[in-house]
Formats: C-alpha cells, sequence, structure tokens
C-alpha cells in the first residue's frame, strides 16, 4: 500500500484561493517562487487524499485503483498543439481507474477549482468500438443499461449519464428511438457536485468513496463493453 508523508485533512481555503490566483497570472514568473507554496496546499494535500482513498477502496472492495504518484494529473499543461499556451493548469484533479487496466477503461475522478468541484467517472472521449458496443446495448438490451443508470442510489448521487452530444441520432438508429438521449451521447460520464465544506472536511475520502461506491454497477458495465 503507497504511504504518504502526511495523513489527509481537508483542504485549506488557501488552496482554493492559490487557484484562482494562478488563473489570473497564468505564467512562469508568477508561479515559480510559489511553487512550494502549490506543493504545500495542493499537491501534497491530493497525495494524501489519494493514499485515504486507496486504504478505502481496498477495505470496501471497490474496484478503483487509488495511487499518489500516478492517479493525480500534473499542473502543467501540454501546450505544444495548443494556441492557449498559458503554461499550467487551474484545476487539480485525479482519477481512479478500473482495476483491470487495458485502453479506455472506465475511470473514477476527483476534480478541484474555484467555483466548480467534483466526483463522479466514466468514459471520457471513448475509443470508437466501446462506444459504438454501448450504443449496440442500448439498441438490443437497454433493460441492462436501465438497470444500472435508473438506481435510486445512482439518480439521488449522480442524476443522469452525461456528456459532449452528437447533433443527431448516430447513423444506424432511428431518429425517433426510445434512447436518442443517450445514442447521442460522445461520453458517457456522470458527476456529483462537491462544497468547500467537503473540500475543506477531512472526511472528503469517506464522502468520495461513498458516491464512487454508488457507481460501481455503473463502471463495471463499462467495463465490460469491449466484449459486447
Amino acid at each position: 500500500m503507497p504511504t504518504a508523508t502526511e495523513t489527509f485533512t481537508g483542504f485549506r481555503p488557501e488552496a482554493i484561493q492559490f487557484l484562482a490566483d494562478l488563473a489570473a497570472n497564468n505564467e512562469r514568473a508568477w508561479f515559480q517562487p510559489r511553487k512550494a507554496d502549490y506543493e504545500r496546499l495542493l499537491k501534497q494535500p491530493l497525495e494524501a487524499l489519494c493514499v485515504a482513498l486507496a486504504e478505502r477502496f481496498e477495505a470496501r472492495g471497490i474496484p478503483l485503483t487509488a495511487d499518489p504518484a500516478r492517479s493525480p494529473f500534473r499542473i502543467y499543461r501540454d501546450v505544444r498543439f495548443s494556441k492557449d499556451k498559458s503554461p499550467y493548469k487551474t484545476n487539480i484533479g485525479a482519477s481512479f481507474p478500473w482495476t483491470g487496466g487495458g485502453d479506455s477503461v472506465p475511470v473514477g475522478y476527483f476534480h478541484l477549482e474555484p467555483g466548480e468541484a467534483f466526483t463522479g467517472g466514466g468514459l471520457w472521449h471513448p475509443e470508437p468500438a466501446r462506444l459504438s458496443a454501448f450504443r449496440r446495448l442500448l439498441d438490443t438490451d437497454p433493460g441492462r443499461v436501465h438497470a444500472v443508470i435508473d438506481q435510486p442510489a445512482f439518480v439521488a448521487t449522480f442524476g443522469r449519464l452525461m456528456g459532449d452530444q452528437l447533433t443527431r441520432v448516430p447513423q444506424g438508429y432511428r431518429s425517433d428511438h426510445p434512447e436518442a438521449d443517450l445514442l447521442k451521447l460522445k461520453d458517457i460520464t456522470f458527476s456529483h457536485r462537491l462544497s468547500d465544506a467537503d473540500l475543506f472536511s477531512p472526511e472528503l475520502p469517506d464522502r468520495l468513496v461513498a458516491s464512487l461506491e454508488t457507481a460501481v454497477p455503473a463502471m463495471r458495465l463499462l467495463a465490460t463493453l469491449h466484449a459486447t
């Protein structure tokens, strides 16, 4: 089990302010003198959060992987093919892949930025074969999909599936298909908003685990789509 140099005790309000200030001063000359603040306020707590989640995933038999070295996303943007050359992201986040690995597996996710913090998961920009399998399942056995996304606990936590959508039902499906809204999805994701009180609490790992555990049946379904 990975270890961290600190126990997660909650993010501090100064962490949110740091990201807000970074958004207003997104340049190396501002960030470099404050890199130690970034590590203290954001990087180290996020790593500690991942350790806490790993312990809880294992204890509760949740088939997601949290690793303080691999789950967090880097603060540095890849600007090679972007018109926006801002060097830093103005949010932090971490992903928790479905156990078993492979390409385009569903993941759990944590995201923090000023005014928008959430947990959730699913498949973002899935490979075409997996997205096609999801659409075929909706067409041939929609009850299997609705059995997980219409569960009261899932609906109460996440609402409905979301993501970028096509403007029309994909080719091969009739325009008045009863599952038209879901067939249009290009991403298959879900999310649950977090409050500042959640972020600042040492109980944040437990709250994330409670939400992500609710999503396990949906992620298990998504993980099997390649074989559909």
